[in-house]
């Protein structure tokens, strides 16, 4: 049954829902994580990254990508777009899946939890400061930082002889980390489109006690900002043959 496509699949599933999970902990009511904050919702994404890059490998992906924007950018820096029409879809379909999930999981909470805007948090990304400009422009870094060092992180410049096996989803957890504690305070630093459209498609379509709007009016920025970012990292990564 495995298969890259269906790690793909399951890898973003668990990705989106311990990441998504972490922060409907930390922002609903009555939650024993409630208002723990910033640390332990970027501390909770590195490992939700590290758990699903796992997921995805033991069920037939190698790549184990969970994201669009690193399989564009990869398709860049190697030239082989042949794995995006097939990752993208399963991608899609494993985040919204696993915000349904995390809806499931927290279902008393959501009519606990009377603020709109938190409800949506738990799905997709919002900026600090709305400036469509700016906020474009944060995705683009943090994809690009996301992109480059993981390029660089499988470089056979840093191991000739390639990581020890398991080694590299806990060091792409740690790059994660790190860029939401570094990148992140703008705009929430999705730097995944499917980690904020399959999310965001799912806010729109569940029924989500009291909810609002699912902020269509920003969706792009999430989107197109990391598919802008991967690019210009896998431009840079062909450069430099990596």
């Amino acid at each position: 049954m495995t298969s890259p496509t269906f790690g793909e699949f399951i890898g973003t599933l668990v990705l989106i829902l311990l990441g998504n999970g972490v922060v409907a902990g930390v922002l609903l009511k009555k939650s024993k994580a409630e208002a723990s904050g910033w640390m332990v919702i970027t501390a909770g994404w590195a490992f939700a990254v590290m758990a699903g890059v796992f997921a995805a490998t033991a069920c037939g992906s190698r790549d184990a990508h969970l994201n669009p924007a690193v399989t564009l950018g990869f398709a860049v820096a190697t030239g082989d777009y042949s794995k995006f029409p097939s990752y993208l879809p399963a991608q899609m379909l494993g985040a919204f899946v696993g915000a349904a999930l995390v809806w499931l999981h927290y279902f008393p909470h959501w009519k606990q939890t009377p603020e709109q805007d938190l409800k949506l948090a738990v799905f997709c990304t919002a900026p600090a400061i709305r400036n469509t400009a700016a906020n474009l422009v944060s995705e683009v870094i943090g994809t690009f930082v996301l992109v480059f060092v993981i390029g660089t992180i499988f470089s056979k410049a840093v191991s000739a002889a390639g990581l020890a096996p398991g080694l590299g989803p806990y060091l792409v957890g740690c790059l994660v980390w790190v860029i939401g504690l570094s990148l992140g305070g703008t705009t929430g630093y999705a730097i995944n489109p499917a980690r904020d459209l399959g999310p965001r498609i799912a806010h729109a379509i569940l029924p989500i006690a009291g909810k609002g709007h699912s902020d269509w009016g920003y969706a792009a920025v999430p989107v197109l900002g990391p598919l802008l970012g991967a690019g210009l990292a896998g431009a840079f990564l062909h450069a430099l043959k990596f």
